[in-house]
Formats: structure tokens, sequence, C-alpha cells
């Protein structure tokens, strides 16, 4: 998500297909920030670490949204190793770690998928970077 993120344009961040006031790109991203701070809260807790949840209707900014998901990435790492080192268990996910990371790595895929038909369908252009980017796993 961090590469996502960096290589959006900052113009693309208010972009929405919505009509009646819905997520712009920049509260899509929010949204998958708020989702791991959901699984993250007992891990906080035990580290100190202060994330903050963005408001619904507060577009954070790239800079925001990428200090949230380095910190929040960070404390995923943290929780799947941990499950790792507990056979695999993880609460509120009764098959486990790895249906979790699926869950994580399936919603935050659609929300890329949502931003780039926006970004599209908006007539925003989208770099290279981003565009091909997404599927340089070596480089990930």
């Amino acid at each position: 998500m961090l590469m996502f993120v960096k290589e959006l344009p900052y113009d693309a961040l208010k972009a929405t297909l919505s009509k009646r006031g819905g997520r712009d790109i920049a509260r899509q991203l929010a949204h998958c920030i708020s989702v791991r701070i959901f699984r993250l809260q007992t891990t906080m807790k035990k580290t100190g670490i202060q994330l903050n949840d963005f408001d619904k209707e507060y577009s954070p900014t790239k800079e925001e949204l990428l200090q949230a998901f380095e910190i929040s990435s960070e404390l995923m790492e943290s929780l799947i190793a941990e499950a790792l080192q507990n056979d695999g268990n993880v609460s509120n996910f009764k098959r486990g770690v790895v249906p979790m990371i699926g869950y994580y790595i399936t919603h935050e895929a659609h929300h890329k998928g949502h931003a780039l038909l926006t970004m599209k369908t908006c007539g925003i252009p989208i770099p290279d970077s981003l565009k091909w980017g997404i599927w340089e796993w070596n480089k990930i």
C-alpha cells in the first residue's frame, strides 16, 4: 500500500465517483487504515503506539496517509509474527493467520482497484509507476 500511496498523484486524492457524498480516494485509503486499526487495537495497547484513526468525513493528506500506513504496516508485521509464533492463532480468525492475511490483501486490493477506476473515470492520468508498479513484486 505504501508504494501505491507514494505514486498516487496529489490531485487524485479528492477524486470520487459518488454523486451522493461517498468516499473520495483519500477517504477510501483512510478506511483501509481504520480496518487495520480495528485489528491492531490490542497490539497497539501492548506497544503504547498511538495510531490515529481518521474521521469518516475527513480526507487525509498524502503525507498523513503515508505516515499511517507506515506505522500500521510495522504493527501488522508484528501481529503476523506473533501469530506465527503462536501456532498461527489470531483472535477473530478461527482458521488462523493465513486467512487473516488473505482478508487484508483482498480488502486493500479492492480499494486500490476502486481508486484506479475512479482516476480513470475522472480523467486523471495514472502514472506508469502506479499502473505497472503494482505488478512488480520483486521491487515491493
